[in-house]
């Protein structure tokens, strides 16, 4: 199956150098192009969203940035995910963006820092593509260590009320996930097997309508569940 990919980014040579890169790929197709966010939406709206399956998404650019776009690419007016909608892998800096969390909230699926090596940048739209969080967990979790104490609070902390909808079980392994423990290390500190963890995380996903592990990560932060720099 051929990956459909738009590159949004307001530095042209940048946008030829991923293009080159992934073009090389016999799984991948370069179908859209766009300078800013502003210009990605209008692309995706006149291909009906149907011509790309993954956005690679810079950040800060002219007109409206890519946190903003993302949001309106990934959720719905009641902030949602909105089905059918391509994946979002944001392209960030890291040391110089403090964005990429309030981008994962946006409903991003990931991030990448612009100096990936070609292979992992690869690698990272087929993860996505198949609908898995692009960078692991524990990763996901240092990033978030590092900008959640600088982010605005857009609202209160929900506390254990964010995680009604799940079992005891699923409330356990939510938090795990959250600490970012694999599905193997989860199995055995809960004396569950492997399948059965992905199973729970399967329905955890499903009950608080979240895409991925990445954005369990961001509400348990967001809810208070977690701490910047500890549990």
């Amino acid at each position: 199956m051929t990956i459909r990919v738009m590159l949004v980014d307001d530095q042209e040579l940048l946008r030829t150098g991923f293009r080159m890169v992934l073009q090389s790929q016999p799984d991948i197709e370069i179908t859209a192009e766009a300078g800013d966010g502003a210009a990605a939406l209008e692309v995706l709206a006149g291909a009906g969203g149907r011509a790309v399956d993954v956005v690679l998404m810079d950040i800060r650019m002219p007109r409206l940035d890519g946190v903003q776009a993302t949001r309106r690419i990934c959720l719905d007016d009641g902030g949602l995910p909105r089905p059918g909608a391509p994946k979002v892998l944001i392209l960030t800096t890291f040391d110089l963006d403090e964005y990429a969390f309030t981008a994962l909230k946006a409903g991003a699926s990931g991030f990448l820092l612009k100096d990936v090596p070609p292979p992992e940048l690869v690698s990272a739209i087929r993860a996505v593509h198949a609908g898995d969080a692009v960078v692991a967990p524990s990763t996901t979790r240092r990033m978030i260590n590092r900008f959640a104490e600088v982010l605005p609070v857009t609202q209160p902390p929900t506390g254990p009320t964010a995680l009604a909808p799940l079992t005891d079980r699923e409330r356990e392994v939510f938090l795990l996930v959250a600490q970012g423990r694999s599905n193997g290390e989860i199995a055995a500190g809960l004396t569950l097997s492997e399948a059965t963890v992905k199973t729970h995380v399967g329905r955890i996903l499903a009950k608080l309508g979240l895409r991925d592990r990445v954005q369990a990560v961001v509400l348990a932060y967001e809810a208070g569940l977690l701490k910047a720099g500890g549990r």
